[in-house]
């Protein structure tokens, strides 16, 4: 089987980084909340725009995420520019400032994953690990039909060794 990366709850994995890394933004949109990045965001925040429709709660959650942001950009302040691709280094910092979006989120039942929490979690890959890459390869799972395929031949050749194995045992008891 091919090697899955390992995920804990609470806890990104590398793949999931990668990932997150590879899609870049703009996948995920709202009617509620829209956001947008200048070419010179640097460690400024995603400025949300609420429609007059949206709740009061989404306020508090903008303020509430910008505080996250405000946070996570202290904690990188300590990484250096060499240690950014470590995910021993940056785990703590990332994690803190997902954990830090969900929980607000939940706290106010906003619902997570949300497109203004997307959108910090996108400008802190475009910011801080935009030049990161894989020193090894990462192995997937093989599609659908040859994995049937892979599973499907051996069932078939068990009928066939076990003839095989009573044919010979037959002949030799007749010798």
């Amino acid at each position: 089987m091919a090697p899955r990366a390992h995920m804990s709850s609470g806890r990104l994995s590398q793949g999931l980084l990668l990932l997150w890394v590879l899609l870049g933004t703009g996948l995920c949109h709202t009617d509620v909340v829209t956001t947008s990045f200048g070419h010179d965001a640097g460690t400024s925040p995603p400025m949300a725009m609420l429609n007059v429709t949206a709740q009061p709660m989404e306020g508090n959650y903008t303020d509430l995420t910008q505080q996250c942001w405000n946070y996570f950009v202290d904690l990188m302040r300590h990484v250096t520019a060499s240690e950014l691709c470590d995910w021993k280094v940056i785990s703590r910092p990332y994690s803190e400032l997902q954990k830090c979006l969900e929980e607000w989120a939940e706290h106010l039942n906003y619902g997570y994953p949300n497109a203004l929490a997307e959108q910090y979690i996108f400008q802190s890959h475009h910011h801080y690990f935009h030049n990161c890459t894989l020193d090894h390869p990462v192995y997937f799972d093989p599609p659908e039909d040859v994995l049937l395929a892979m599973i499907i031949a051996p069932i078939c050749l068990i009928p066939f060794l076990v003839t095989l194995v009573i044919w010979r045992s037959k002949d030799s008891k007749a010798q």
